[in-house]
């Protein structure tokens, strides 16, 4: 047993790292996946990496190429819509449903979730700037969502959020670093955490649907905008 365990590591490890880069840009929608520079890039044995790349084929970040190789998954602006109205209308629901079956606890989780979101700008380095606000915006969004109690949305929900991954970065990038568009987001955040508490479910199903849409007119500006949207 003991003997597997440092491949089964290596395999997580380049899964995670490769699926970063992905999501990050670092090999753009399209672009073929050498099996030698991933090697060179990750420190890692064809095994393990193999293993790395099945699980995004089945994440659908990574396709075959007719048995042989492998390529970034490419992006669209019709996969991008599609993708934003179903996470849209989903949490418009799990939030409804939090509401009617959320108890005090949970409500204290939201607010504890929200305090910590607005004070991602005492972070001062840029780069952890994008990941700590990143991170703490998924807690607060999770806070929401844990009330509704059902593991299979949840579990729909996971799969939702890990599809638009790629296209959240693009608009992460033009949003974390500028206070416009942070304050913007702190306003949308204050109104959905008032609805909430308030137990105001059309309310609170109305802002969580408009704010996860808000991004998709800026993810496509960027993707019209830059060069490897073409690929797409």
């Amino acid at each position: 047993m003991d003997s597997l365990t440092p491949r089964h590591n290596s395999a997580f490890s380049g899964y995670e790292r490769l699926k970063l880069d992905i999501i990050r840009g670092v090999f753009k929608p399209g672009e073929k996946l050498l099996m030698s520079g991933l090697k060179e890039r990750y420190d890692l044995g064809v095994g393990p990496l193999r293993e790395a790349l099945s699980q995004l084929v089945a994440e659908h970040l990574v396709v075959v190429i007719s048995q042989k190789g492998y390529r970034v998954a490419p992006m669209s602006v019709q996969e991008l819509q599609d993708i934003y109205d179903a996470r849209a209308n989903l949490e418009a629901m799990i939030v409804g449903l939090a509401i009617e079956r959320g108890d005090d606890t949970w409500e204290a989780q939201i607010l504890a979730q929200s305090h910590t979101l607005s004070k991602v700008m005492d972070v001062t380095t840029r780069e952890k700037v994008l990941d700590v606000w990143d991170e703490r915006h998924k807690a607060f969004h999770s806070a929401i969502a844990a009330g509704c109690g059902s593991r299979h949305l949840l579990q729909a929900r996971t799969y939702l959020f890990d599809q638009a991954e790629r296209y959240r970065h693009l608009w992460l990038t033009q949003t974390v670093f500028s206070e416009e568009a942070l304050a913007l987001k702190r306003k949308e955040h204050a109104a959905l955490v008032e609805a909430i508490l308030a137990r105001d479910t059309a309310r609170a199903t109305s802002l969580m649907r408009t704010h996860l849409m808000s991004p998709v007119p800026i993810i496509v500006e960027v993707m019209q905008r830059d060069e490897w949207a073409k690929l797409a």
